[in-house]
């Protein structure tokens, strides 16, 4: 496991341009029960990318917020976590790196996860750091989910909006990142997944990917095998579940963190939702709650974080993170 002095010291992020209600999905289905869907999903607004805006363009704009409180030049990596690239090559985060200007020194790469995928990138930075590799690591997250979604789809369109996100991890002088645990059930991976447009599909014209989620099988992943994964890491790091002070799990819906709650006996006061006004934003959900509770003061400076991100792979990352005040 990795844990290394190194903290999150900036996180900043931006929103697909327009603003999608449940007037919005009335309209296009008139027959959909919007105040059922709203209560189960406990999403009253999602943010749609416009048809010009990629996830790089998000990305790009939310590492633009951030180069306004950081400098750009002291970036040495850049990690993009993307399940919707610009193109099938070159890796999307080549194309940030020059749009961005970060220095042609920069290491760059793109990381293929979903919900996990902050996690993931996570515990990359930190052993980047830790190794002595990297000083200053900037983890981009952006997707446009909303581009593999029909309008008439009553399982993802309630849920997903398109964000991006991007967060600079630094050296600290002490652990404030870390340890993390893992896991993967590939054997699940049609569950949640694009099928059309690489290399598995036939390329036929007007063959547009579209997202299928079954909703009942990532439900039951996220109760059975992510609640054991949590509790089982809280146990073996010997911390016990009163000592955190905050439980940040992805936002994946409301009756996917109710039955969290549930299922783990947390307080209601322990956990943080951000997702009625802000829907599913896959891999960029974390460090916009993270953003978000850090300016509402709903944590603060030297408490006790758990995330959790879970879903797409299937796949799942948990963190302690011993929190410090972003800039």
């Amino acid at each position: 496991m990795v844990e290394a002095n190194i903290k999150i010291s900036a996180i900043e992020y931006c929103l697909g341009e327009k603003k999608e209600s449940g007037f919005d999905l009335q309209k296009d289905n008139p027959d959909w029960k919007i105040e059922d869907i709203e209560e189960k999903t406990g999403i009253k607004t999602r943010w749609i990318a416009s048809k010009e805006t990629t996830a790089v363009d998000l990305a790009c704009k939310a590492c633009d917020k951030i180069f306004k409180k950081v400098d750009r030049n002291k970036v040495d990596t850049l990690l993009f976590v993307t399940q919707s690239p610009d193109y099938f090559l070159p890796s999307s985060s080549c194309i940030i790196q020059n749009r961005v200007s970060l220095k042609t020194t920069t290491k760059c790469f793109d990381i293929n996860l979903g919900c996990s995928g902050f996690i993931y990138a996570l515990s990359m930075a930190a052993a980047y750091i830790k190794s002595g590799f990297s000083d200053n690591v900037l983890i981009v997250c952006a997707d446009t989910y909303s581009r593999y979604i029909d309008k008439n789809d009553r399982t993802n369109r309630p849920v997903f909006s398109d964000a991006g996100s991007a967060t600079l991890l630094t050296k600290s002088y002490s652990k404030r990142v870390g340890p993390f645990e893992f896991g993967t059930d590939g054997s699940n991976y049609d569950k949640l997944i694009v099928k059309e447009g690489a290399a598995k599909s036939s390329f036929k014209k007007n063959n547009k990917p579209t997202l299928y989620m079954d909703g009942a099988a990532v439900f039951m992943f996220t109760m059975s095998i992510v609640s054991k994964s949590i509790k089982a890491f809280l146990n073996k790091e010997g911390v016990v579940k009163e000592k955190i002070d905050m439980y940040i799990f992805h936002q994946a819906s409301k009756v996917v963190l109710d039955n969290l709650q549930r299922v783990l006996e947390l307080p209601d006061d322990s956990i943080y939702k951000n997702i009625r006004d802000l829907g599913n934003t896959v891999s960029s959900s974390i460090p916009i709650a993270l953003k978000d509770a850090d300016m509402n003061s709903t944590i603060a400076h030297e408490e006790l974080i758990l995330i959790s991100g879970f879903g797409v792979g299937l796949s799942w990352g948990t963190c302690l993170l011993t929190w410090n005040k972003l800039l």
